[in-house]
């Protein structure tokens, strides 16, 4: 049996998916409350287990009987008023997960973590699975909680549990589009005039639940795989998205200059509505970066060939189009 938590999650859903694909017997993990509308057409398939990655208890009896682990369940988030609990639920919850496993001797853990994970310093062009973390003001909280969520699966490793750490990039998929990643197809849509400088790293959330598939079922432990399919500007992405829509591209490039006030200002806003920021400190910083997370070692380590960014987005916009979205 195979456990996936934060199962009803956009990247936990699409791993599911793939599970059942390959016929494997699944179990999804996630909160009484949760909404599972995106496995709707596939939930009687899925034995489900209801358990918060909080509640050390809940979890273990979830994990019962469990052979192996897919951990995909995280706080997604760059806002800065919420770091006490992005802190909490992607250390304390990854904590969680990895001695409910040890307690199980579970076979294996697949730990979902992010290229955010590995740092990013001023002056970097490419970064590869052995970046030294340093704190610096390029790293939000929420890469600072995915590091120290790894060490917590590295702790398990050195303790007798079979561990691999996937760092996915940003995730282009088909899901609801006023959550997660998804919302960059929603921003092309309204077609908003204004686009920041910079790159993008980005890779297709089909080829993330295949590699952790493989993965799962590899010998390798205790490495950290980056998956990315390459890079792209901003720009020439939401142009990419424009066109399959037949919406007009973004035209009105916002200097890098005013990107610190606009956090500010951004800040404020988000705190009276109680809503995400739309941008922080630390993502304005990152606005004139432009590296690549290279990704050579799982290329080279299960010869994998990452799908076309044309084709990717082709399906997602059809995806979009086809549920008549506005």
């Amino acid at each position: 049996m195979i456990a996936v938590t934060g199962a009803n999650g956009l990247l936990g859903s699409f791993v599911i998916r793939k599970l059942l694909e390959k016929r494997e017997q699944v179990i999804g993990i996630c909160r009484t409350d949760s909404d599972v509308s995106l496995l709707q057409d596939v939930a009687a398939q899925i034995t489900w287990r209801h358990a918060d990655i909080m509640d050390p208890v809940a979890l273990y009896e979830a994990l019962n009987g469990v052979d192996e682990v897919i951990h995909t369940a995280a706080s997604v988030s760059i806002n800065p008023r919420r770091a006490e609990e992005i802190m909490k639920i992607n250390v304390e919850g990854t904590r969680n997960v990895v001695n409910a496993c040890l307690e199980h001797n579970t076979r294996r853990l697949v730990h979902i973590s992010s290229v955010a994970a590995l740092g990013s310093q001023k002056g970097q062009t490419r970064i590869d699975e052995d970046n030294k973390w340093v704190d610096t003001a390029f790293n939000s909280v929420y890469a600072e909680s995915k590091y120290y969520s790894e060490l917590e699966v590295f702790r398990g490793q050195e303790e007798g549990l079979s561990t691999v750490i996937v760092n996915p990039s940003f995730i282009l998929a088909e899901a609801n589009w006023n959550i997660s990643s998804a919302q960059f197809f929603k921003y092309a849509w309204q077609e908003h005039p204004f686009y920041i400088s910079g790159v993008m790293n980005y890779v297709d959330v089909c080829d993330v639940s295949e590699i952790v598939y493989r993965l799962l079922n590899d010998d390798v432990e205790g490495r950290r795989f980056i998956v990315s399919a390459g890079n792209i500007s901003y720009l020439e992405l939401l142009k990419k998205i424009s066109k399959e829509f037949r919406k007009k591209a973004p035209y009105i490039r916002v200097p890098n200059a005013i990107l610190g006030p606009f956090a500010f200002v951004e800040g404020i806003r988000s705190a009276i509505t109680s809503s995400e920021p739309k941008i922080t400190r630390e993502t304005a910083k990152l606005a004139s970066t432009k590296f690549l997370f290279a990704n050579d070692r799982i290329t080279k380590h299960l010869n994998f060939k990452f799908q076309p960014i044309d084709e990717t987005l082709e399906r997602c916009c059809q995806y979009y189009m086809k549920r008549s979205v506005h």
